[in-house]
């Protein structure tokens, strides 16, 4: 004889009355060897008792896997309490990782053809929730022919039954194509009827007065009284679905969506239809189909979104279809109401087709102006989908793009992490010839300011476009600099690199470049970037940084004792790295050779570095370290020939 066990009721008060861990699971435990010991025994009348409270543990993540087959019984059953909780546990424990899951495809079959709604239901939404490939290859028959049965709650469950194997099996899609177009012409949408605990059938509730006490009895019958009120419908109803469900017209756009995407002869069969599908979305633009529907004042935003989204799968890269459906999204865009979220909703993927088929150039810029109005919504969200589809049509509609360019930099102020991010990636796609300029300064004045984590992308993304679009090269190398100098840090490796070549590359700016470097070095000398270049840049033209004469800059007196006490500060600070300790050490060997003192100082610092733990910069020092001593008769004679010659030939690489 089994133990008496609790009910699910009072299973559920015990477990949340746990006062700790531990308790729970000791309540859990114990109840699950009684449910284990029923299950033994067989008990046919109260397995489905057993069978839910099992479930309700498996919802708190405790192992139930041993109720499965308990599952295939209730599901075989004749009762409809044992279908319904067969099924409902089906969906819970099985998936296409079991095999177990393949024994209830004959008991699905049966009931599917039963006739009885509120099995069929059941079967369905089974089948569709957890319905493998196998499955659904050999149910597809019974699910095409419950598609034209009279009842709409049947037709409801089979469409999205059918959504469901065409996702699992393409192949399938030549099933279901002949009934869709006569479920085109459906009108019905389906009340949603149900209460999250009670579930209208008769046979529940001759179940619920049968079991309940007199005081429960009434107050169930309370309940359906209030409920049938609400809903203006006959009682007792037919069977309906405990859940909310959309209409058929929405299920066989959400199917015809499906066949299209993964079949090409549906694709060409339902071209056909668009001047239907055009005038079922007018008819729903202008008069509607039901006041139940209206969101907001919007009629139905479900189904028109889902009918759009058809027409651009239909429409794209198809003239015809373009052309036909042009009309109606130019009347959906200026006739939508955009002061409540459904008609945003709604808006939005208007533009998504207008941008997606082959529409008329008016109506892409319409199209581009209606983000531009999303751009200053207050919220946020409308606001980041108005960017993120702004960067993608920038590309084919740039010029259209531009003219909302104000309100783009605007947004590099907001808050949202995710907003700036967005509205910095699409300011820099709006960089060109013509407006680089003024873009730079927007830019830049946002990279003194942004996050850090925004940083890194605001600097390459300045650097690449004054590569690309720069007026000048002073120009150029003005923006480099400050970007070195605000967020040196940030920038990609290959930024001194490119910085270094292009002011090799401008001889007329040599003065300019290694002045506006030293100045840069002599106030900050954390930015590493920054420092290697001034550092090469120092190095390479020291001798243009003491003459002193750059028309172009503010005159500067500088000596030789402060460039090189400023590369041994650069040598001597804890901030530099390795690498920029090599780029100092270099420009002192370089700067041996163009200053005209004394160079025992730069011996001095360069012998220190002999014996340094980084092996690069050891290596360095001694090989500079013999310059000096092995080859310095050489440099006394390129003092000499420059002394004759005003364009000496440098010496060999090997030895600098």
């Amino acid at each position: 004889m089994v133990a008496p066990s609790l009910k699910l009721q009072d299973l559920i008060e015990e477990i949340r009355g746990a006062k700790t861990q531990a308790q729970e699971r000791e309540v859990i435990q114990k109840e699950c060897a009684h449910i284990r010991a029923s299950f033994r025994d067989g008990d046919p009348v109260h397995r489905h008792r057993q069978l839910a409270k099992l479930l309700y543990v498996h919802m708190l993540g405790y192992p139930a896997h041993f109720g499965q087959m308990e599952c295939l019984k209730l599901i075989a059953s004749s009762r409809f309490t044992d279908k319904r909780v067969g099924y409902l546990g089906a969906m819970l424990l099985l998936d296409e990782r079991h095999d177990a899951h393949l024994l209830i495809t004959n008991s699905i079959k049966n009931d599917l053809s039963q006739g009885i709604q509120p099995v069929q239901g059941l079967a369905l939404c089974t089948l569709s929730t957890m319905g493998s490939a196998e499955m659904c290859r050999d149910l597809a028959p019974e699910v095409e022919k419950l598609l034209l049965q009279p009842s709409p709650y049947v037709r409801k469950k089979a469409i999205l039954t059918a959504v469901h194997m065409i996702r699992k099996v393409p192949e399938l899609s030549s099933v279901f194509l002949p009934p869709c177009v006569h479920l085109l012409h459906e009108r019905h949408h389906g009340k949603a009827v149900g209460l999250p605990i009670l579930c209208f059938s008769s046979v529940d509730r001759r179940i619920e007065n049968r079991m309940g006490t007199p005081a429960h009895r009434r107050r169930v019958a309370h309940t359906h009284r209030h409920t049938r009120n609400r809903l203006s419908c006959p009682w007792p109803p037919p069977f309906t679905s405990p859940t909310l469900t959309p209409g058929i017209l929405l299920g066989t756009i959400t199917l015809i969506t499906e066949l299209c995407e993964r079949s090409p002869a549906a694709l060409r069969h339902f071209r056909k239809v668009v001047p239907q599908l055009v005038q079922i979305l007018r008819t729903l633009v202008t008069t509607g189909y039901s006041t139940e529907h209206s969101i907001s004042g919007v009629s139905d935003p479900f189904l028109q979104v889902q009918i759009l989204r058809l027409l651009r799968i239909l429409g794209r890269n198809h003239e015809e279809s373009s052309e036909t459906m042009n009309d109606l999204l130019a009347q959906v865009a200026t006739n939508t109401d955009t002061s409540r979220n459904a008609g945003n909703a709604v808006l939005f993927e208007t533009v998504l087709t207008i941008m997606d088929i082959r529409s008329a150039a008016g109506l892409r810029v319409l199209a581009v102006n209606i983000l531009g109005r999303f751009l200053l919504n207050s919220d946020r969200n409308i606001r980041y989908v108005a960017l993120t589809s702004l960067l993608r049509l920038v590309q084919s509609d740039h010029s259209a793009v531009q003219r909302h360019r104000p309100t783009v930099v605007d947004c590099l102020q907001e808050t949202d992490a995710s907003l700036s991010r967005r509205a910095l990636e699409l300011s820099l796609a709006l960089v060109n010839s013509s407006n680089v300029r003024a873009m730079m300064q927007e830019l830049q004045a946002f990279l003194e300011s942004c996050p850090p984590d925004l940083r890194a992308d605001c600097a390459s993304g300045i650097l690449l476009a004054a590569e690309r679009f720069a007026p000048t090269k002073r120009w150029h190398i003005d923006t480099i600099l400050h970007v070195l100098t605000t967020a040196g840090t940030h920038v990609r490796d290959d930024a001194v690199a490119n910085l270094t070549q292009l002011i090799g590359g401008a001889q007329e700016l040599h003065a300019y470049s290694v002045r506006r470097l030293y100045n840069a070095l002599a106030e900050d000398i954390s930015q590493q970037p920054l420092v290697q270049v001034a550092a090469w840049c120092i190095g390479e033209y020291g001798d243009l940084l003491l003459e002193g004469n750059c028309e172009e800059i503010e005159p500067l007196q500088v000596d030789e004792e402060e460039v090189l006490a400023l590369l041994e500060k650069v040598l001597q600070s804890h901030m530099s790295l390795p690498a920029t300790r090599g780029y100092a050490l270099t420009a002192l060997m370089k700067l041996s050779t163009r200053l005209q003192g004394d160079n025992n100082r730069i011996r001095q610092v360069v012998s220190i570095y002999r014996s340094c733990l980084d092996v690069e910069l050891q290596q360095r020092a001694v090989e500079y370290d013999t310059l000096f001593r092995k080859y310095d008769h050489m440099r006394c004679v390129q003092h000499c020939a420059a002394a004759w010659d005003p364009n000496p030939c440098p010496l060999p690489n090997a030895l600098l």
